[in-house]
């Protein structure tokens, strides 16, 4: 187990204006919440929220921010003071949370590979993983078991595809890609022609996928291919569980998406975006750069201003929705405030006919 010591020396490394106040030679066991933490574990504070535990804990260190007072903290625990602790806390876990070694290196022997793929010696190939035709894989990717890879794919250094991704053919995924169980891309895109005859015809689905650089994405998420032309997830961008990518959309570069969102055919999302779980966008919108959507939302149109923070449904810039949310809860009080006004006016209206 690591000393409180190793750590502080590990996040001065990588943040020098770290300082340690305490005992160097604390044992670290483990990491826990802050409200759940007891002597041995290290937790951190990085929203206001958790402030209240600061007298209280039980940790034997945490990682705070230089700005927290912490004069009410117990004498016995060790602070590892920084400007950004919850950036901290993550290198923290990466300390922690050493790779496990589930895909054994090379090639299992119940792997199917197309003679024609190209797999890079150090890539490790899963047990029952299907490669198809003309697939390149990368350099230290690792495949893990009943992953399926279709012809023309390629995968690029130092990803991770984890059980049961399925990846279509023709795909393009970028380095230091990672995708989570059972993730789908390349499926066809939802098309299809109306018919006078009430039934659909199927347009044929011949574009791509393409996955940038430095991409995650969550567990059961779908990604469609285009129809002509590429679906695009840009570099940097991270995509939660059970998420929905439709056809030819476009996902920009660092831009965040939670569960449950869904994106019809061709929606654009700009660069540095915050979209919340059960996000509904309609298809062929434009949303620009820094725009953050809470959860539930309804996107009807496109917003084309930069860093506004969207909310409701139809979604709105959050001071007016908040404002009509308002005035939502006071329609019951409105509704009996008319009805007694009616009742009133009803009493002078038959006031006026017996005085005349």
């Amino acid at each position: 187990m690591p000393t409180l010591g190793e750590i502080y020396r590990f996040l001065a490394d990588i943040f020098p204006e770290t300082e340690l106040i305490g005992r160097q030679d604390v044992v670290i066991e483990k990491i826990s919440p802050i409200e759940e933490a007891q002597a041995g574990s290290i937790s951190f504070i990085a929203n206001s929220k958790y402030e209240k535990f600061l007298a209280q804990t039980a940790a034997s260190a945490l990682i705070v921010s230089k700005k927290l007072d912490t004069r009410q903290a117990p004498k016995e625990l060790a602070l590892l003071r920084v400007d950004d602790p919850y950036t901290a806390f993550v290198f923290v876990l990466e300390f922690f949370n050493k790779p496990q070694d589930i895909a054994p290196k090379g090639i299992h022997p119940t792997a199917v590979i197309s003679s024609s793929a190209t797999v890079h010696p150090s890539a490790r190939i899963g047990a029952y993983c299907v490669i198809g035709e003309n697939v390149q894989i990368g350099a230290n990717t690792i495949l893990y078991p009943h992953t399926t890879i279709l012809d023309g794919t390629v995968i690029g250094e130092c990803c991770i595809l984890y059980p049961h991704v399925t990846i279509y053919h023709n795909c393009q995924i970028g380095h230091r890609t990672i995708i989570h169980a059972g993730a789908v891309i390349g499926a066809d895109g939802f098309g299809f022609a109306p018919q006078k005859d009430s039934s659909f015809k199927k347009i044929p689905q011949i574009g791509r996928v393409v996955i940038e650089d430095d991409v995650e994405i969550g567990a059961n998420t779908c990604i469609d291919r285009a129809t002509l032309g590429e679906t695009v997830i840009r570099k940097g961008a991270k995509l939660d569980n059970l998420v929905q990518v439709g056809h030819n959309c476009s996902i920009g570069t660092n831009t965040v998406i939670a569960a449950q969102a869904g994106l019809s055919g061709s929606t654009k999302i700009g660069n540095s975006c915050m979209i919340g779980g059960q996000v509904g966008f309609v298809g062929h919108l434009e949303i620009a750069d820094r725009i953050t959507l809470g959860g539930q939302s309804g996107v009807t149109k496109s917003w084309t201003k930069p860093g506004e923070f969207l909310r409701g449904s139809p979604a709105k810039p959050i001071r007016e929705q908040l404002r009509q949310e308002a005035m939502l809860g006071k329609l019951e009080e409105m509704m009996h405030r008319i009805k007694e006004l009616e009742k009133q006016l009803a009493e002078l209206k038959a006031e006026n006919k017996t005085t005349t």
